[in-house]
């Protein structure tokens, strides 16, 4: 028999949760409880609720908080709403209004973008965390104050010419990386907004975003060398991977490689 556990090691495990950014109990995905048996049809055995879905399925449901979206048809509906937005302010409000992406239902904020709409250099990080789903915009913690250092080193800034936002517009639960459901339901937003802020550069931070916009994996191998980005409109950009801030803060040796990606950027945006 297990023997319980004790305070020190209790209060050790809730501090590791944490720092991992763990701060509120949730399942991967939102639960229907309306499919849920109800107690009194089922005396003989306890209530349990359906299996979800796999994530990647086609058919796997989406729940908002009005009614269950099936994954095609929320991807249909990103589509619509984006092409619709022929601003950068409407597309927020779209973006803000978008009620079929299953994160929406765990997160408090929705988070759009920060920074200056037009700006030469746009920058794409992989989803909200605890900090800019408490705040309400993207990289604001940690790693977002390490962003706005890097950033200064070339004489970038978001409140003058870079734009900053992400593959996903709402918190994972617990900070995991997201879905390629998730990622596919908010692309149709993410390549409107690209389109309409027509950047000299993209700058994709970290792995999540290289692999969804670009179909390469391997951080390590895909920083620091550049490459186009094709809409589906067919428009091209070019887009360059390096190492999320995040990853820098826990390997700062890795800093060298980032500021020599940070340079090529520089050149880029300076020869453009």
């Amino acid at each position: 028999m297990n023997e319980p556990i004790s305070r020190e090691a209790a209060r050790a495990l809730l501090h590791w949760y944490r720092d991992m950014g763990v701060d509120e109990a949730v399942a991967a995905v939102p639960a229907d409880f309306f499919a849920f048996a109800a107690p009194e049809s089922r005396p003989a055995e306890p209530v349990r609720p359906a299996r979800a879905q796999a994530p990647a399925a086609p058919a796997t449901p989406v729940f908002s908080a009005e009614k269950t979206v099936p994954a095609d048809e929320a991807v249909r509906l990103a589509e619509a709403a984006a092409r619709a937005a022929e601003t950068h302010d409407a597309l927020a409000a779209a973006v803000a209004a978008f009620e079929a992406c299953p994160l929406r239902a765990g997160a408090r904020s929705t988070v759009f973008c920060d920074g200056a709409p037009g700006a030469p250099l746009l920058v794409i990080g992989e989803a909200p965390g605890r900090e800019e789903d408490r705040v309400g915009l993207p990289f604001v913690g940690r790693a977002g104050q390490l962003l706005d250092r890097m950033l200064a080193a070339i004489g970038r800034s978001r409140r003058t010419d870079t734009l900053i936002s992400n593959v996903v517009y709402w918190r994972p639960p617990g900070n995991r990386e997201p879905t390629h459901l998730e990622v596919a339901i908010c692309r149709p937003f993410v390549e409107r907004l690209i389109e309409l802020t027509a950047p000299k550069a993209i700058l994709l931070a970290g792995g999540a975003p290289a692999r969804a916009l670009l179909g390469v994996s391997g951080i390590m191998r895909a920083r620091g060398v550049w490459r186009e980005l094709e809409l589906a409109s067919g428009a091209r950009f070019p887009a360059l991977p390096i190492f999320h801030p995040a990853f820098l803060l826990r390997s700062p040796a890795q800093k060298r490689l980032a500021w020599a990606d940070l340079l090529s950027l520089e050149k880029r945006l300076r020869n453009a």
